[in-house]
């Protein structure tokens, strides 16, 4: 029996998130302090005669275009392999929240391929085909929380690990990245405060000092072409046992820092009640995870 490699995919949220002017390139200059949570998707990888791939939800886009699937094109490409694999994707974070689960696939997939090929998980190929695909997929590779500087794929320096509980809401209605950021160069652009008092925070271990730090200077431009982001926000901020509240990256999704376990499954409860999605989850220290199973 053939092993497959089975790797959890965590979400993200952004504890610090300040975009700069548009570059001469393109993409934005961008401070951020990422943070993985529990919440995560599960990628399966298992031989088969060619490149297949499945998914248990419909997520509106043709197979080509997954992240998930152009990560093991690319991969392969650069290790001067053939991807005859089966891609199996069981989607727990939901799309176009701002959340990065579909970079967290791709990091999953090169992770597991990498595992599954016995090739040095500190090889530079995985990192330079993340930084490829997208700008935060990189980070997933390792994950916990970490300051990226550049376009958000330039690993800047770890920060320390508070044990945050966190609780995710989601009006269901996404935000294009794209979309985003040309909204976000409409508005005059003011100076940022920086991340020092956010990673001044993590350092006090305190969640809500954490809590009262939590900065996204995207959330204007995104609240103006989903409004429901505001409501969600203003919501959680007026829960009962909530510490501090933000967006997620460019939306979507917003997360905010509970005082307990307890006090995040309650925020959870509620926001469920009014047709939100939502869940509440917990930091984590790590990226993707390799697990092996055998293959059936």
């Amino acid at each position: 029996m053939a092993e497959a490699v089975v790797v959890e995919a965590p979400a993200k949220v952004n504890l610090y998130l300040g975009v700069g002017p548009r570059r001469g390139d393109g993409y934005h200059d961008l401070t951020t302090v990422f943070q993985t949570v529990e919440l995560s998707d599960r990628v399966t990888i298992e031989p088969a005669e060619s490149l297949e791939f499945e998914c248990d939800v419909d997520l509106g886009i043709a197979d080509s275009e997954n992240l998930a699937v152009r990560a093991a094109l690319a991969f392969a490409a650069v290790c001067g392999r053939h991807p005859a694999v089966r891609v199996s994707l069981r989607k727990q974070i939901p799309a176009g929240a701002g959340l990065a689960g579909g970079s967290s696939d791709a990091a999953a997939v090169i992770a597991g391929l990498a595992e599954m090929w016995e090739m040095d998980t500190s090889d530079a190929h995985l990192r330079t085909t993340a930084a490829a695909l997208g700008s935060d997929v990189p980070f997933f590779l390792s994950g916990g929380t970490s300051l990226y500087t550049g376009r958000g794929d330039e690993f800047a320096a770890r920060v320390p690990f508070v044990p945050l509980d966190i609780v995710l809401v989601y009006v269901g209605v996404p935000v294009a990245t794209q979309e985003a950021y040309s909204a976000f160069d409409s508005f005059p652009h003011t100076p940022t405060p920086g991340p020092e008092a956010l990673v001044a925070a993590c350092a006090s271990g305190d969640p809500a000092r954490v809590a009262a730090t939590l900065y996204n200077n995207m959330t204007d431009a995104s609240v103006g072409l989903v409004a429901g982001i505001a409501e969600t926000l203003a919501w959680c901020q007026r829960e009962k046992g909530v510490l501090g509240a933000a967006m997620a990256g460019s939306g979507s999704a917003v997360f905010a820092v509970c005082a307990s376990a307890e006090s995040a499954e309650e925020v959870a409860v509620h926001a469920s009640r009014r047709g939100w999605w939502s869940c509440a989850t917990k930091a984590i220290e790590r990226g993707v995870t390799l697990g092996l199973e055998e293959a059936s």
